[in-house]
């Protein structure tokens, strides 16, 4: 059946199929529903926390304990939670953990606008990106098991748009209560978990190792795929910029991008080979557009498309005309582009 569920009641829902047994997080807009909506499903332990370290410490604690985890947050709290995380990419993980940043494009509640997707470039782990509330739901799920693969922490990066947004879910509730077993005995493995200098310098090549790994995995992931349409432009978009450049750009080709941390570098580089103009769609600043240029691509972006504020299908429409791309301005009038309030 399908249900009409935000983003944050999506994410909630895909972490109860993955199998999570404990989650924590502090409240703060636009990531605040997703624990409530957690709490209702039995056999999962959620709680709030005093901060974001704390919760992000809490669920470190359960998912070494062999219990699937996560912690919620919106962008800032990443801040307050990071010291804990880079180290976090240096133990990698016993159970999958999930890390829900909720970034504020607009800043519509938040004192900043900082684009959370730098997180996961600086401690080389995943990030996945989904568009609306069905990938939230699915994206949320796999990053469990893509955790898991790579003994790493996987950021799922929604925003406001997305947080608050509803959108049509299949569900599939089970006929009867998930039952939750004991967990795995503890298994004392100081060198992996106990971060002294001594075993950091041990575990530095680990995680390089394993940063090369999911830069391959990137190029076969299935949350990344190509949309062939009009091969006179091509456009890279991911989460929820992908939904308006789809909507401006229609019947062109797309590279939709559901893991924006590694990039496939090898895809896009075989993308812009096939279309005449490569754009790149995308909120705040120019993460895929910057890892773009250095891979020797020609790319149209950020001096069309604004790295303030929320992007909207005007703003979207705006850029593509001034660059001077073939999409349709009917309708289109100066004054659409200005502050749309959620």
């Amino acid at each position: 059946m399908k249900r009409l569920l935000s983003g944050n009641e999506a994410i909630a829902l895909g972490a109860w199929e993955g199998g999570v047994r404990y989650a924590a997080a502090y409240p703060g807009t636009p990531s605040t529903e997703i624990m409530p909506a957690l709490a209702q499903y039995a056999g999962v332990k959620a709680e709030w926390s005093s901060n974001e370290k704390v919760a992000l410490d809490a669920v470190i604690g359960a998912s070494f304990a062999g219990a699937r985890a996560l912690a919620a947050m919106k962008h800032v709290g990443v801040n307050v939670a990071s010291d804990s995380l880079m180290t976090l990419s240096y133990t990698g993980v016993g159970a999958g953990l999930v890390l829900v940043s909720a970034d504020d494009p607009g800043a519509f509640s938040s004192q900043n606008e900082q684009d959370n997707r730098h997180y996961a470039r600086f401690g080389k782990f995943p990030c996945l990106e989904p568009a609306d509330s069905q990938e939230a739901k699915d994206f949320t799920r796999f990053a469990f098991k893509l955790s898991e693969r790579f003994d790493a922490p996987v950021m799922l990066r929604s925003t406001t748009r997305l947080s608050h947004s509803k959108g049509a879910v299949e569900v599939k509730m089970p006929a009867e209560p998930r039952e939750s077993g004991p967990l795995p005995p503890f298994e004392r493995n100081p060198r992996k978990y106990v971060m002294i200098p001594a075993h950091a310098r041990l575990r530095h090549p680990e995680v390089e190792a394993r940063a090369w790994a999911l830069a391959e995995y990137a190029e076969d992931c299935p949350l990344n795929r190509i949309e062939w349409g009009d091969k006179r432009v091509g456009v890279i978009a991911g989460g929820v910029a992908y939904q308006y450049a789809r909507e401006i750009f229609e019947g062109f080709s797309f590279l939709k991008l559901g893991m924006t941390y590694p990039l496939p570098a090898q895809m896009m580089r075989d993308f812009a080979a096939q279309v005449e103009i490569l754009v790149v769609v995308e909120e705040l600043d120019p993460f895929i557009e910057e890892q773009a240029r250095a891979l020797g691509l020609d790319v149209i972006g950020k001096e069309f498309f604004p790295a303030a504020g929320e992007l909207t299908l005007a703003r979207v429409r705006k850029g593509a005309i001034e660059a001077g791309l073939p999409v349709d301005d009917v309708g289109f009038e100066a004054s659409d582009v200005g502050l749309e309030i959620p």
